[in-house]
């Protein structure tokens, strides 16, 4: 029982120093590496709940920054997504669950090595209509709520868009907290999130901060593009090790 222990631990300090360099991707981390020894529905859970103190510490910072005018198209899209995703993560079969995940990553992750650059032409050419934040906000509650990792819809649709980076960061870090802590709340009353999941949140959590915190002070001195880059190469190759 050590060994899983510590791996568990590493993976939320990843995650977490992850979110805390990029601003972004603590889920896209954690799942494909839980679900090497979990299956995807204990990892979904433990993943959200981690989410949840994450964001937190990031809306705070980021509090003058929101808008909820803006934020709001989000959340609307969001909640029915939410309901769609906890029906799909209790009866869809894991391996189902397993082989969409593997595709999400490989998809986003070759989004932003390959095709990102497309969408700040886009960025700069006009302002995208707002009725695609409805579709956003589905997407990512959905995914939240079945896959633990809904964050590329709602990523991509507010790179495309004339916010801020102030802005885009304090508007995905409050929508994250809230979209987090509803898929929590569906989960429990789904009876998804058990005692032992729980257990391995509350042993994890410290982990999660100690890296979120980690990734910020060490944010100013290393170079982010480049480690970025890096993680998501390795999201390809472990998008593609989770289809095998």
């Amino acid at each position: 029982m050590v060994w899983p222990s510590i791996v568990l631990y590493a993976i939320f300090l990843l995650a977490g120093f992850t979110q805390g360099v990029s601003g972004f991707g603590s889920a896209l981390i954690a799942m494909p590496l839980l679900t090497t020894f979990l299956t995807v529905k204990t990892a979904v859970p433990l993943c959200v709940l981690n989410s949840i103190i994450i964001t937190i510490s990031l809306s705070l910072q980021l509090r003058r920054h929101i808008d909820w005018r803006r934020i709001f198209p989000l959340l609307a899209g969001c909640l029915p997504g939410i309901v769609f995703g906890l029906l799909v993560l209790k009866h869809v079969p894991n391996i189902i669950l397993r082989i969409s995940l593997g595709l999400l990553v490989i998809f986003y992750a070759a989004y932003n090595l390959f095709g990102s650059a497309r969408g700040k032409i886009k960025r700069e050419k006009a302002e995208l209509s707002r009725r695609w934040a409805y579709v956003a906000g589905f997407c990512t509650g959905g995914i939240s709520a079945s896959l633990g990792a809904g964050g590329p819809p709602t990523i991509i649709y507010v790179t495309m868009t004339r916010w801020t980076d102030d802005e885009i960061k304090a508007a995905l870090s409050i929508f994250f907290l809230i979209t987090s802590i509803f898929t929590a709340l569906g989960q429990a009353a789904g009876g998804l999130t058990t005692p032992l999941i729980m257990h391995d949140f509350i042993r994890s959590a410290p982990f999660t901060l100690l890296g979120v915190w980690a990734g910020v002070q060490l944010y100013n001195r290393i170079n982010r593009q480049i480690y970025i880059k890096i993680m998501f190469w390795l999201l390809l190759i472990m998008g593609w090790v989770m289809l095998v």
